[in-house]
């Protein structure tokens, strides 16, 4: 029997992943399998540019709107949910596609996690009183030097991240990093690579232009619904912790809208910095012609039959 393939379709924030990923899933006849760990909250939506009712009843997706913000969710958790889905799926498809936002979980399903060690208490209590007195940026500096790799990967303004690949880095000795990409002979599935990339430029056009479409689409009542839990960890992103400081009185609205674009523009380079070092099989500038796609759906079932 041939195995089924997993096409992983990966690129930096605002490419076009999501209108990319649903028209091939709909020449495939497949579905979509998200690991872009922002769109996993049911309670967010506009600032995570979740997609939208109707682009979800196109194609079935996976792992949109899951979870709650108020729930713990990791990376390896996440590997297994994604597996088993995977495998029920692969029961009766060909194909599917995953949608890669988030390098790490994207690692967890082609590869798997290590088994992380525990962390002591004593040094989780001195992060905290760091992150308190030095504030995120000096944690994430010193993630820099321990683990390049994951700092790349990662959001540097994202202080759950930060924070839990620096106490991991500090507790073990190792890079966190190393603790991804074991391999896993029981992957039962080929993978095929896509990469999406635009010039620079462009992308960073495509930013600025999404974060307006965001502000005008209802950002700042989504952001102030959510400004009471703006201590968890999974509103500590951009798009909500710069509105809700402009809540706080920290700064005005359009040095709000200004930083939000700033630090996506900040985290997208990063992604790009991270996925040139990534292997791929295609790479791709969309938005991608009709007759494209018909051929490249074609080029993928001839895959399927051949692994």
């Amino acid at each position: 029997m041939t195995k089924p393939l997993l096409i992983v379709i990966s690129g930096p924030t605002a490419v076009g992943k999501t209108n990319f990923a649903i028209s091939l899933a709909q020449k495939l006849k497949t579905e979509i399998f998200s690991a872009d760990s922002r769109q996993f909250y049911r309670e967010l939506h506009i600032g995570v540019a979740k997609p939208a009712t109707d682009e979800l009843a196109q194609v079935k997706h996976h792992f949109i709107g899951h979870i709650s913000i108020h729930d713990h969710y990791s990376a390896g958790q996440y590997e297994k949910d994604c597996s088993k889905a995977l495998n029920q799926h692969f029961r009766a498809n060909k194909t599917a596609i995953l949608v890669g936002g988030s390098g790490l979980f994207v690692k967890a399903v082609l590869q798997g996690l290590d088994h992380f060690p525990p962390v002591d208490a004593e040094l989780r209590q001195q992060l905290n009183k760091r992150l308190e007195t030095e504030g995120l940026a000096a944690l994430f500096a010193q993630l820099e030097l321990l683990d390049p790799e994951t700092a790349r990967s990662i959001d540097a303004e994202n202080p759950r991240r930060v924070f839990r690949a620096l106490e991991v880095c500090l507790q073990t000795g190792r890079p966190y990093s190393s603790f991804i990409g074991r391999k896993d002979e029981t992957r039962g599935f080929g993978t095929y690579h896509i990469q999406l990339a635009l010039p620079r430029p462009l992308l960073y056009e495509r930013i600025n232009q999404r974060v307006e479409q965001m502000m005008q689409a209802g950002q700042l009542d989504e952001a102030r619904s959510l400004f009471e839990h703006r201590q968890l960890n999974a509103l500590q992103t951009v798009g909500y912790s710069e509105l809700f400081d402009f809540f706080e009185g920290k700064h005005d609205l359009n040095t709000a809208i200004d930083l939000i674009k700033q630090h996506t523009r900040n985290y997208a380079k990063r992604q790009e910095t991270w996925l040139r070092k990534q292997p791929f099989d295609l790479q791709l500038a969309p938005p991608v012609e009709e007759n494209r796609l018909d051929a490249l759906a074609n080029e993928l079932l001839k895959r399927v039959a051949a692994l």
